[in-house]
């Protein structure tokens, strides 16, 4: 594949410091979080049942938020200049650092409660424009990797907030003003990175803000369905937060009772499930290849079964030994697999979660991108708020330990994945073609990004080599597009299904049937007029020689259908190098067997040319622009 590296993007003006300041806000978060709550049940000296009071009060004041405010965090984040509204809301997170202060001075904890809600406006507030800037910020191709690179910055600070909140806290006789300097510092430099983020022009600023909360919440709710990849993927997303709630908020017990530790090895449990996370997340630009991967999805669902499965294997009982320390429990039988699954859970969530947010994002209108977010964001509270429930009636109704808890999970996991897997095939879809093509050649593309339009109708042009060129130039081309292709391709077993999942259009020769050849024609026109990208084969058959042979007159009679209409399309030309004597290529026109593969994993490029006006674009035009792309390199 490309060259390129996510890391890149943390040399840009345009990535660095957004992703700074989200950092630092998700730090700051769990700083105080966790500050105040090792004041409450450490420092106030308040009963058993007034500590618990506090402590259950402060997640559920955190996430009532997103259920009030999000409906208008969308609209904001819609009509206003984004980098603005960020900060508008650093602004906003310092003052209420400021009253979070006073509070570790005063020893308020009613007042530290008040700012767990103010916080919790913080987060709603900024979270549709968090990952609304990116495709505004990042080529179709760098959102893979920059998700990675926002969810593995996620993950690490509020890991590592949790860790410096409790620490300064627990500071005899300082801690309190240490935690109040901390948290007023963090929330001034976010602001000042703010202040470097570039402008993010509105995308929708003429929407009129509906200040009915309600009734503009179910609106939210009801766009993120427009879209069924879309709303499946949200719900994706919101499943993953449940997983992820669920397991973590069984830690601090499980560390204790089932590995024999204290908080040193929940902190340890934390750390390396949110290690985990953030080596997924980077993997996924490297394993999709640069594009929307959703093949990575179904691999990671299964992949978090399969380790959350071992995970009750590898501990499902009471620790034999207690009062471990690190290096004590390092040292016991099983630790490091328990650390494996945990490690893993965390990595395979990352494949798992950065496809579904790129996907929402690369195909959600610019103009409704925010709202769907916070829609997104108000499922996502609600299945956090039922994943603590669960937590509790697993443990209080069904007396169930906590390995059988995490059994539990497994299993609902594996039966959700299948079920959404069932209603969008185009997951698993995805998954095999992924496989396929990873497993067979090693892809390298060019031309991509500048020639490929972001959106509308356009018509992709390429020579024909195998019987995979779909399957490659899909893994190539960040947007979805429809292939036609010969019928007697369309039909190879296996392949057909991965063919009629991804809406090709089988097309035969006139004398064959001429029925399925108006059809095809009928059919391109459509999705043309509905503008979506088509790719074509205009040789009409795999090359016999490795030579391009002519161009038919289908392609014109495309173009001319558009052209009448009043639509004329782009024309993007396309070639495949390397391909003629890999697997799959045609053997010879003699036997039309399929050769022997001389290149098992053979080196594939990928090269797109400038658009071609669909008004000037002919047979022997667009022919003689994808042999100049191909060149020698047959």
């Amino acid at each position: 594949m490309s060259g390129h590296s996510q890391f890149g993007l943390l040399h840009q003006r345009r990535f660095l410091p957004f992703f700074v300041v989200q950092c630092l806000g998700a730090f700051n978060d769990n700083v105080f979080r966790n500050a105040t709550i090792v004041l409450i049940t450490s420092q106030l000296g308040l009963n058993l049942a007034q500590q618990g009071l506090y402590t259950n009060l402060a997640p559920a004041l955190f996430i009532l938020p997103f259920f009030l405010f999000s409906a208008l965090a969308g609209q904001f984040a819609e009509k206003y200049e984004k980098t603005r509204l960020i900060r508008f809301v650093k602004i906003f997170e310092i003052v209420a650092m400021a009253v979070a202060a006073w509070g570790f001075y005063a020893h308020h904890a009613t007042l530290l409660l008040v700012v767990l809600f103010l916080m919790g406006m913080h987060s709603t507030m900024f979270g549709p424009i968090k990952y609304s800037i990116l495709p505004q910020a990042l080529e179709p191709r760098e959102l893979v990797g920059g998700n990675g690179l926002v969810e593995t910055g996620t993950a690490l600070s509020i890991l590592f907030g949790m860790m410096l909140g409790g620490s300064l806290m627990l500071v005899p006789d300082r801690g309190p003003a240490l935690a109040s300097i901390a948290v007023l510092l963090i929330a001034l430099v976010g602001y000042v990175a703010s202040r470097a983020i570039p402008p993010a022009p509105a995308t929708a600023p003429d929407l009129k803000i509906n200040w009915n909360i309600a009734t503009e919440t179910l609106r939210l709710l009801k766009l993120c369905t427009k879209q069924r990849a879309v709303f499946n993927s949200i719900l994706g997303i919101s499943w993953f937060w449940f997983l992820g709630t669920a397991l973590t908020a069984q830690l601090p017990v499980y560390a204790e009772t089932n590995l024999g530790g204290g908080s040193a090895l929940f902190l340890l449990s934390l750390g390396v499930f949110s290690i985990g996370t953030g080596i997924g997340s980077l993997l996924c630009e490297k394993l999709s290849g640069r594009t929307v991967e959703i093949g990575l999805v179904p691999l990671g669902a299964f992949g978090v079964s399969a380790f959350l499965l071992d995970l009750y294997f590898a501990r499902p009982g009471d620790a034999l030994l207690h009062g471990l320390d690190v290096a004590g429990f390092l040292h016991a039988p099983g630790s490091l697999r328990v650390l494996g699954d945990l490690l893993g859970i965390g990595m395979f969530g990352g494949f798992f979660l950065v496809p579904l947010f790129a996907l929402v994002q690369n195909r959600t209108p610019r103009s409704e991108l925010s709202r769907v977010i916070a829609g997104n964001n108000i499922i996502n509270a609600g299945f956090i708020v039922t994943a603590a429930v669960s937590g509790l009636a697993a443990g209080s109704l069904l007396h169930w330990s906590i390995p059988q808890f995490f059994l539990a999970l497994a299993i609902a996991n594996t039966v959700v994945a299948i079920y959404i897997f069932t209603l969008v095939p185009e997951f698993l879809m995805r998954l095999l073609s992924w496989v396929l093509v990873r497993t067979l050649y090693k892809l390298r593309v060019q031309g991509i990004d500048e020639h490929i339009p972001d959106e509308g109708a356009a018509l992709v042009v390429c020579n024909h080599v195998s019987y995979m060129d779909a399957l490659i130039l899909s893994a190539s081309i960040p947007r979805p597009a429809r292939f036609v292709m010969y019928y007697k391709i369309f039909n190879i077993p296996v392949m057909r299904w991965i063919f009629r999942t991804a809406k090709a259009i089988p097309i035969a020769g006139a004398r064959e049937d001429p029925a399925l050849m108006q059809r095809a024609f009928d059919a391109v026109d459509a999705a043309l007029a509905e503008g979506e990208l088509v790719c074509i084969f205009p040789e009409g058959a795999l090359t016999k020689d490795g030579e391009i042979a002519a161009f038919k007159s289908g392609v014109e009679k495309i173009l001319e259908s558009a052209n009448a209409a009043g639509r004329p399309v782009l024309v993007i030309p396309m070639a495949l190098r390397n391909m003629w004597g890999s697997l799959w290529s045609k053997r010879d026109s003699r036997l039309g067997q399929m050769r022997v593969p001389r290149r098992f994993r053979a080196h594939v490029e990928v090269v797109a040319g400038a658009a071609v006006n669909g008004i000037d674009a002919t047979a022997e035009v667009l022919e003689t622009k994808v042999r100049g792309l191909r060149g020698n390199a047959a």
